[in-house]
């Protein structure tokens, strides 16, 4: 992987906004432009702490460090987020792939007991309605609708609390009583609670566990040497937007939102992404709900057509302290990754923002 910061000048200093922002970025290829333009806009917000950008283009990679603190360590684990469920959903492509099951299974088969409860109108929950969001499960297990009627700042306590004890029997249990109200497969609804079943699935057809699956298929091959499903002990620690340092997801959560990463292993992820001539990479990227000219959802891929007619397939990940997006236009043979140590409501679209202008600049 070639690298363009030197390591006598690391640790440049740069005025972004009003408040000091700490940069390697040495303002001196066109990348460093567009990078620094679409950050200096991102770090204006108060709430940032740290960010990690990685350009991958023309098959070469790029990585920059911001920071209002200390510039974060080369390789440092962030919490990626919901960008851990297209791993999800690579491994159900490999186990497709592998005709181990197929993406329209009825999950069903996959799951002891009875579960009559998991269909609407005789249309039962298939494979891939788990990870493109059309299952028509909630949320999350239990199922707490009114979560999010709580103020903003309790509710990371209350699902720290809910997930942190929480195993996969009673996960299985509360499955039980969960009662649809759609036919599944038609009507977006966003579910860790489904990403969270397709991985304790998966962890069954292949008998071993989900960091085993991570690790066997996608790191170990990928040479992600930083990036984990479980907590690092060297991982960023993650603020809210009043500052304050946030507990980590809850290991129930793993298959939805619980991996880490470096900024340089998703660069590795991103190449990997780029490559539609392997089939478990295409077959992610093959819109699973809705119509790629749009919005789709492929295996945990978002997915649409720039304005240009460029396919845009991506995810942004959020969890209590991070905040994460990762998008890749095939076609191009390009990707960017940015991961911060903050979350808010507006720091994933502005990710998307930043994205967005450096793709723009590089085209």
């Amino acid at each position: 992987m070639k690298q363009f910061i030197p390591a006598f000048l690391l640790c440049l200093s740069t005025l972004l906004t009003q408040a000091q922002v700490t940069t390697d970025n040495l303002h001196k290829t066109k990348v460093d432009s567009l990078v620094q333009s679409a950050l200096s806009v991102f770090m204006q917000n108060n709430a940032r702490v740290s960010a990690e950008v990685g350009v991958y283009t023309g098959g070469q990679t790029y990585i920059y460090r911001y920071s209002k603190t200390t510039l974060p360590a080369p390789n440092t684990p962030y919490e990626i987020g919901s960008v851990s469920k297209t791993f999800t959903g690579y491994l159900l492509a490999k186990a497709v792939t592998a005709k181990k099951v197929k993406l329209d299974d009825d999950i069903r088969f996959y799951l002891n007991g009875d579960y009559p409860n998991l269909q609407y109108k005789g249309r039962a929950i298939q494979l891939k309605h788990l990870i493109a969001h059309v299952s028509g499960l909630p949320f999350m297990l239990p199922d707490r609708r009114d979560l999010f009627q709580r103020p903003d700042d309790s509710i990371p306590g209350v699902i720290d609390s809910l997930q942190h004890d929480y195993s996969m029997g009673a996960f299985l249990n509360d499955l039980h009583q969960v009662q649809l109200d759609t036919v599944p497969g038609y009507h977006f609804k966003y579910s860790n609670a489904g990403a969270q079943l397709l991985g304790f699935i998966l962890e069954r057809i292949y008998g071993m566990s989900y960091a085993e699956l991570v690790r066997k298929y996608i790191t170990r091959p990928q040479h992600m040497k930083y990036t984990t499903a479980s907590l690092p002990d060297d991982a960023a620690k993650g603020y809210n937007q009043q500052g304050r340092i946030m507990p980590y997801n809850p290991p129930m959560l793993l298959a939805a939102g619980g991996i880490y990463s470096s900024v340089a292993d998703m660069l590795q992820y991103i190449r990997l992404h780029t490559d539609e001539s392997n089939p478990v990479v295409k077959l992610t990227h093959q819109p699973a709900w809705g119509d790629i000219n749009s919005y789709a959802m492929g295996l945990s891929w978002q997915m649409n057509k720039t304005g240009n007619g460029i396919r845009r397939i991506w995810q942004s990940g959020g969890t209590f302290g991070f905040s994460s997006y990762c998008v890749v236009y095939p076609e191009k043979n390009t990707g960017i990754v940015i991961l911060t140590n903050e979350a808010d409501r507006t720091a994933q679209d502005a990710l998307s923002v930043a994205a967005g202008k450096i793709f723009e600049g590089l085209e």
